[in-house]
């Protein structure tokens, strides 16, 4: 099965998209991930990257889905792949279906901004540890103090209230017309299919949800072969 999963930042996007992965035995393949394999591996387009990266020059999309398609050929993708942030813009998604790379279904996880900003914002880190704490969901014993070290928590600079609120406004402003294509082409009927989920739960729900519709798609993808 060959799914894109979207989510804002705080939504539990990378939670699931681990699950995804790990229960459809498919690898999760971000944008990124792949950028670092290519160069580390020195591909020729791992090369052509590297140069424009140590630029300080953004990798075109046209490199990107020349990428994707390298990585979707591998032996470890014959049974499907998750890609995980990745289309980011309408132009990546018209690229992609342009490319010929077919998806079967769209996972929107939807999580409320007022949510998210409480989920992130909350958030508390022990830097040597990593130990993660929410000051309403998961709080320390003594307030902004690590239980097991007795050091302060901080709180990362992605995790201000004032970040969040600019991280949910740009993805907004890139997803939203994204969001609105996979519905489109949802609603011709074609292959592909879009669905929500509804973020907020627990992580056991949402996964259950995701599994119902997985299951739904999946022999709606098989049919149509």
């Amino acid at each position: 099965m060959q799914i894109i999963l979207l989510g804002a930042p705080g939504a539990g996007k990378g939670t699931q998209a681990q699950f995804i992965s790990k229960h459809l035995d498919i690898p999760q393949i971000s944008t990124g991930d792949m950028l670092r394999a290519a160069v580390a591996n020195k591909t020729e387009l791992g090369l052509k990257a590297k140069v424009l990266m140590e630029k300080g020059e953004l990798v075109p999309d046209e490199l990107i889905l020349d990428l994707v398609k390298d990585r979707i050929n591998e032996k470890d993708c014959e049974n499907g792949f998750l890609f995980d942030g990745f289309p980011r813009t309408l132009d990546q998604a018209g690229a992609l279906k342009e490319k010929g790379v077919s998806i079967d279904c769209v996972i929107e996880i939807i999580v409320n901004d007022e949510e998210i900003i409480q989920r992130m914002s909350g958030r508390r880190v022990h830097p040597a540890s990593g130990r993660t704490y929410h000051i309403k969901h998961n709080p320390p014993k003594q307030e902004n103090i690590d239980d097991a070290t007795g050091e302060p928590l901080i709180q990362r600079p992605d995790d201000n209230e004032e970040t969040v609120k600019k991280r949910l406004a740009i993805y907004h402003e890139q997803t939203y017309p994204l969001v609105e294509f996979y519905k489109s082409v949802s609603d011709d009927k074609s292959s592909t299919s879009y669905v929500e989920i509804n973020g907020i739960g627990s992580i056991d729900d949402i996964q259950s949800q995701i599994l119902d519709n997985i299951k739904s798609e999946n022999i709606t993808a098989e049919y149509n072969k």
